[in-house]
């Protein structure tokens, strides 16, 4: 059974480093997909450090807006796809003018239908902070607390991640000793 996963944690939490941990673990054949849109220097400069920090085993399949397409697609060639991540694509939706609550409908329909690849959720929890004061931030912040709440109870494996250990929320235990990585 393909068991999907949700990876939540803070910036530089270590979450990205154990969902790849998890994914070569789960299958032999991983694809990346990476949300994220280099628009400027320090993004470009943050983007190569992933690269540079991602082993070989990965293909890289790079997807700002198009999520479900994008896994449907892959999971013909790859039997594990880690979307990395969900905040940067609910960003890239909102700069789009987009309908973010249909978009994750969308991409919770594709979760429960796709059965042929494991799909790895990593994102950002943005929830814990204080509210933002304004009204882009708090309409963010909301999208993407709808959009976690709705993706856990589809996952069969949730997880938080804090200072690079996960905390199980729902499902199965990882091995810890095998799943940890320091984080750059």
């Amino acid at each position: 059974m393909t068991r999907h996963v949700l990876v939540l944690g803070g910036a530089r939490s270590g979450k990205t480093a154990f969902s790849e941990q998890l994914a070569i673990r789960s299958g032999s054949r991983p694809a990346y997909l990476a949300t994220a849109q280099a628009l400027d220097a320090e993004m470009r400069d943050r983007v190569a450090s992933h690269q540079a920090l991602r082993t070989a085993k990965f293909a890289t399949i790079e997807e700002p807006l198009a999520l479900s397409d994008a896994l449907i697609k892959a999971s013909a060639e790859h039997d594990v796809i880690l979307v990395d991540c969900l905040t940067l694509w609910i960003t890239n939706l909102l700069m789009a003018n987009e309908d973010v609550a249909a978009a994750v409908s969308d991409l919770c329909a594709t979760l429960v239908q796709l059965k042929t690849a494991k799909v790895i959720l990593v994102s950002n929890e943005v929830g814990l902070g204080i509210v933002p004061d304004n009204a882009m931030a708090r309409t963010f912040r909301d999208l993407a607390g709808s959009a976690h709440q709705r993706l856990a109870e589809i996952c069969d494996d949730a997880y938080f991640v804090v200072a690079g250990l996960p905390i199980v929320l729902k499902g199965e235990a990882p091995g810890v000793a095998e799943t940890r990585r320091h984080e750059a």
